[in-house]
């Protein structure tokens, strides 16, 4: 059994079950889905959250380390693609050098993270929408179709709607998606740099006072707050996951999939850390507890006027952000189907768009389930675990890869090996220690499920394990 579950896939076999995709996706077209992920709810909602609960002005930091392990466990997903560019990221990346068993547990909390990030976004999405879209147009929703039941409300149907938007997005194909993503990607970033541009004029030194408060300063070494920060706000930096989830349909992935990542993490972290401390300048962080921080910090600030923009800005950052973690969850989903650890009914490709259809309804199913009845602040916190997780092992996964003289690599390489890959897995799992005790035990509740679901099915089904019965 042992031998079984820890069998390997081959790079041969993945590429060949690929090849029914079409690779359209450029450099730029991965920078745009990249800072579409990365830009999204995490900009324009975190912020605020963390700086309230956890961290005072310090959020920036917490951006910051965030984003600087972030950057270096890109280089290990951009080492792994540029070694073997195929559907599935972390979980064919594990599959290949851990066994079928370790790429199946990546590949359960990826799909815990591609499909909740959806439905985070999409509640951050209904938040700004209705609140400062459709209310000061004097349209207002009835209490029960603006949140689900543990908000008091039936179902967010604006949330529903907007998945539902997408999925039609995505099921005409990568051209389109890549279109609306490159589109809505540079209006974004320009309202950011403006908000940037103009709330820095706002800015009042006393709100950065205390810097770190003494309320937030646990254990570890009094950095308890900003650890807990940068751990939640790890969800803002899931972009470049879903990059390599979208290597079997790149153009030359030795180049452009590296680009694409590392570019993505630079862009983000100049925008995360400039917004974080406009915002804490402009209002005091006890006041930046709500789901739209941005839009009222200018509120305050009397510029009701810009408002308007900034709700603008969001709603494409968080829309582009939903269009990357779409795409890459339901890639995932079609790669499990493909290896028949899932039906294999999500690992078929429609012939004319040359899309995996039903793993697009799969997830549009699930995502609007969660966004229409679960609120923001317990999905996001989900959703971490999932990608620390994943950026453990890929991580320690680059040591194996770099074993396999059977996965020849003539692109990019991490640097410092083995130092960095052991520092960033190290990291990794520190961070997951610092998420708050309740979304450790429900993702590890998540994990069982997982693996019940591995011996029941997958591991009966699975082609890897069908074709070493054959041989």
């Amino acid at each position: 059994m042992r031998n079984r579950i820890f069998k390997q896939e081959s790079v041969t076999n993945y590429m060949k079950a690929d090849a029914r995709l079409k690779r359209t996706l450029g450099a730029w077209d991965l920078v745009a889905l990249g800072i579409g992920a990365v830009i999204g709810t995490g900009i324009f909602i975190l912020p605020g959250h963390e700086a309230a609960q956890h961290a005072g002005p310090a959020v920036a930091i917490a951006f910051l380390l965030a984003a600087l392990l972030s950057g270096v466990v890109g280089m290990a997903y951009a080492e792994f693609s540029s070694a073997m560019p195929i559907a599935g990221s972390a979980y064919s990346f594990g599959t290949v050098v851990y066994g079928e068993i370790v790429g199946w547990i990546i590949s359960w909390a990826l799909i815990l993270e591609y499909f909740l990030a959806v439905s985070a976004e999409a509640t951050g999405f209904a938040a700004y929408f209705n609140n400062n879209l459709l209310a000061p147009l004097g349209v207002k929703l009835p209490t029960a179709l603006q949140a689900g039941p543990l908000e008091g409300g039936m179902v967010n149907v604006t949330a529903v709607l907007i998945i539902l938007v997408i999925a039609l997005i995505i099921a005409k194909g990568a051209d389109l998606s890549k279109k609306v993503e490159n589109t809505a990607v540079v209006v974004k970033v320009a309202i950011i740099i403006i908000f940037i541009g103009i709330g820095v004029f706002y800015i009042k030194s006393g709100n950065y006072v205390p810097f770190y408060p003494k309320q937030f300063r646990g254990a570890p070494f009094g950095l308890g707050g900003i650890s807990t920060a940068a751990a939640t706000v790890f969800f803002a930096f899931i972009g470049f996951d879903a990059l390599a989830a979208n290597s079997a349909e790149t153009i030359n992935p030795k180049r452009n999939v590296v680009r694409g990542i590392l570019e993505t993490v630079l862009i983000a972290v100049v925008l995360y850390v400039a917004f974080s401390l406009v915002l804490v300048g402009m209002v005091h962080y006890t006041q930046l507890n709500v789901d739209d921080p941005a839009a009222y910090a200018l509120h305050v600030v009397h510029l009701d006027g810009w408002n308007k923009l900034i709700t603008i800005g969001a709603l494409f950052g968080i829309f582009t952000a939903m269009v990357t973690m779409f795409f890459g969850g339901s890639r995932l989903v079609y790669a499990l189907g493909r290896d028949g650890l899932l039906s294999k009914k999500m690992g078929q490709v429609d012939e004319k768009t040359k899309v995996p259809r039903n793993a697009v309804v799969i997830a549009l199913v699930v995502q609007a389930f969660f966004a229409g009845v679960v609120p923001l602040e317990q999905l996001a916190s989900l959703i971490n675990a999932g990608t620390l997780l994943a950026f453990a092992c890929i991580s320690f996964g680059i040591i194996p890869l770099r074993r396999r003289k059977d996965i020849p690599n003539d692109g990019f390489k991490m640097p410092w090996y083995p130092v960095l890959p052991i520092l960033a897995g190290l990291c990794s799992i520190y961070f997951i220690i610092m998420l708050p005790n309740a979304t450790k035990l429900a993702v590890g509740l998540w994990i069982v499920i997982g693996l019940i679901v591995y011996f029941t099915y997958g591991l009966w089904h699975s082609k890897l394990q069908q074709r070493d019965r054959v041989e």
